[in-house]
């Protein structure tokens, strides 16, 4: 018994949590930061090698849905070490849902809560309640919140927060988008022909623009305005995947949207002054299930059908880091951590991996210009010989 607890208590950077997960977010430090202390203080191990400050939280949602698989529907949280560069066996907090399958996500960027959509409806989850201790699978209904501005509106299959976490978009299967004000959930649009079907949302980081994606091509959206003020459109045999605003190392807005083709998986950079491309990436052969942006900007990840989780440097578009097989199947979601020194995927077959991201080497200009000093050097020494050697020959 005693080698079975060890063996369970190693360290990991992947875990299989036994549902397939959909969604995965890292949760604001502040929000969860006294429940991971306590957590450490009452660890049984007594071990003290990483710090608090090492330690971060990620949410993720999924299950078996409404069937009959005896697959739970499950929102949980887990620990990440990233001294130890490790994801935790036990999550620190955990609900059951019943029925309903939470299919999307969206964590409010200043420790408002957990927005996820249900296949009617969507509901609010406050932190502590998700982590609060219940026995069994026993729900914790007291803490979750029905939006009225989105019940029984059919599933969502996008959820986004801006920046600053004042402003909520939903996307709908039926092809509605909505956004409200949040908290206060003020309609600033509710366009029920947006798309045929709306796939993915992203805000830019000034808040400004929204752009939707949905079957043939993307839409822009002035936020304040309420009004649609761009459509991008597809070429050849490109299918619009995912779409998400960043920022390039000039400091300017750039929109990325990961399309996939006949021949791979292909990105498209977007200027967003002009609403023109600047430019695309193809990768052939792979095919695009998941994609997103580190916060720094730097890097792009992409997960693909069989597993594996690619990323690449923003600037170059040249491969950084590849993990073949991180997943036995599909990827179905990605996400930086907030300092972007790491990555999170997860997959239908239920298990999170944790990739930290490997530093880019230096170039060693250092020793390569001590190397120049001493070959200058010798030169001059053998040129002062040559010399000597001339006048003694006079």
């Amino acid at each position: 018994m005693a080698n079975q607890t060890t063996e369970s208590n190693q360290l990991s950077n992947t875990q299989t949590y036994g549902f397939p997960i959909y969604a995965a977010d890292w949760i604001p430090e502040e929000t969860v930061r006294s429940k991971i202390d306590k957590d450490q203080d009452n660890s049984e191990d007594g071990d003290e090698s990483s710090s608090s400050t090492s330690r971060s939280c990620i949410v993720l949602a999924g299950g078996g849905g409404e069937g009959r698989s005896g697959i739970k529907n499950v929102i949980l949280i887990c620990r990440v070490d990233l001294d130890t560069k490790s994801l935790s066996e036990q999550p620190l907090g955990r609900i059951v849902l019943g029925t309903d399958l939470p299919y999307r996500m969206a964590v409010h960027p200043r420790g408002g809560g957990l927005v996820c959509a249900l296949p009617n409806s969507c509901k609010r989850f406050d932190w502590e309640n998700i982590m609060s201790p219940r026995e069994g699978d026993q729900g914790g209904e007291e803490g979750e919140e029905v939006i009225k501005e989105l019940k029984d509106v059919g599933q969502q299959l996008a959820l986004a927060f801006s920046q600053e976490g004042s402003v909520l978009a939903a996307g709908g299967e039926d092809g509605t988008l909505r956004i409200f004000e949040w908290p206060s959930m003020k309609t600033i649009l509710d366009e029920s022909k947006a798309h045929a079907s709306v796939k993915n949302l992203t805000f830019s980081e000034s808040g400004k623009f929204l752009v939707s994606l949905g079957g043939p091509l993307c839409r822009v959206w002035d936020v304040k305005a309420s009004a649609a003020i761009a459509s991008l459109s597809k070429e050849k045999d490109e299918m619009f995947a995912y779409c998400r605003f960043s920022v390039d190392n000039a400091g300017n807005e750039v929109l990325y949207i990961a399309a996939n083709t006949e021949r791979g998986g292909s990105v498209i950079t977007w200027d967003t002054a002009t609403w023109k491309r600047r430019r695309s990436k193809l990768m052939k052969n792979y095919s695009i299930s998941a994609f997103n942006v580190s916060a720094d900007g730097k890097l792009l990840a992409l997960g693909n059908m069989e597993g594996d989780v690619l990323i690449i440097d923003s600037t170059k578009m040249k491969t950084h880091q590849l993990v073949k097989k991180a997943h036995l199947g599909l990827v179905t979601a990605l996400t930086f951590s907030p300092d972007s020194r790491c990555l999170v995927s997860v997959s239908f077959d239920s298990r999170a991996k944790l990739t930290v991201i490997e530093k880019t080497p230096e170039k060693r200009k250092g020793s390569k210009l001590a190397g120049d000093v001493v070959v200058v050097r010798v030169a001059i020494r053998g040129f002062l010989l040559f010399l000597d050697g001339k006048g003694d020959h006079r």
